[in-house]
């Protein structure tokens, strides 16, 4: 009798990589908890954006490390899993190899069914009514000729303006963002975009919050916080969204 998928994984902001408490230790607790999905129960996982601190791959060049990270994601997807990623503000430059792993690119804000329920789905980033500032350097991040030009830097100097970079934010910084509720961006844009469609579920990252609100037409609004401290995700079983910090068995 084949076994039934009605498990879908959501998990956001690990930020490999990124050099802030022990980068190593993050990496194994991904791995541990990519481990632990039941693949013969879960129907798919989703990424929603920054699983990477830092990712540029070249047509030729893709970053080094993460075997067992990609081995885990291969082994899911052998299993029957369907693995879903959103580009974060700070993995953005994914083009190809994530596809040619067997992975499957989805657009924010992503408009899915699951098992019967609405679900809206991305990073979160520039979402709702975000400073214009902020929309510009969006835009200069995903502006092809800028990216093209960047890719003609070498590697060496390219990964080193991309993690300088990085160390710079409020992450790294250790800024703990205080999410503003009604007054949020993000809350705006769920609040606007529930009503052209109906939604059961909003499931966002980017905040580094741990965020459940619900919104003016009654969808439950997720923002999953990152992986410095714990590792949060969440999970659908076809009912209801439950969630945990997944703890690495020590045996």
């Amino acid at each position: 009798m084949e076994n039934k998928r009605d498990l879908s994984y959501f998990v956001a902001d690990v930020h490999l990589g990124l050099d802030v408490k022990d980068p190593s230790d993050r990496e194994a607790r991904f791995v541990a908890f990519l481990k632990s999905v039941p693949a013969e129960r879960t129907e798919a996982l989703y990424l929603l954006g920054d699983i990477w601190d830092f990712w540029y791959e070249y047509r030729d060049v893709v970053p080094k490390g993460y075997i067992r990270v990609f081995a885990a994601l291969t082994d899911l997807m052998d299993a029957g899993v369907k693995v879903y990623f959103f580009e974060g503000n700070h993995d953005v430059w994914t083009y190809r190899y994530f596809e040619e792993l067997g992975m499957v690119r989805l657009v924010q804000p992503a408009y899915v069914n699951i098992a019967g329920s609405h679900f809206c789905l991305g990073h979160g980033d520039g979402l709702g009514p975000v400073p214009a500032g902020y929309r510009f350097l969006r835009a200069v991040f995903h502006n092809k000729v800028l990216q093209f030009l960047f890719s003609m830097l070498h590697p060496r100097i390219a990964f080193w303006i991309g993690k300088s970079w990085s160390r710079r934010n409020r992450l790294a910084r250790h800024y703990e963002y205080i999410f503003m509720g009604a007054d949020e961006p993000l809350y705006r844009f769920a609040a606007e975009y529930e009503k052209t469609r109906p939604v059961d579920y909003f499931i966002f990252g980017h905040y580094h919050a741990d965020v459940k609100i619900r919104t003016p037409e009654g969808a439950d609004l997720y923002v999953l916080k990152d992986w410095m401290d714990g590792s949060p995700y969440l999970y659908f079983d076809g009912i209801s969204i439950s969630g945990g910090s997944f703890q690495k068995s020590e045996k």
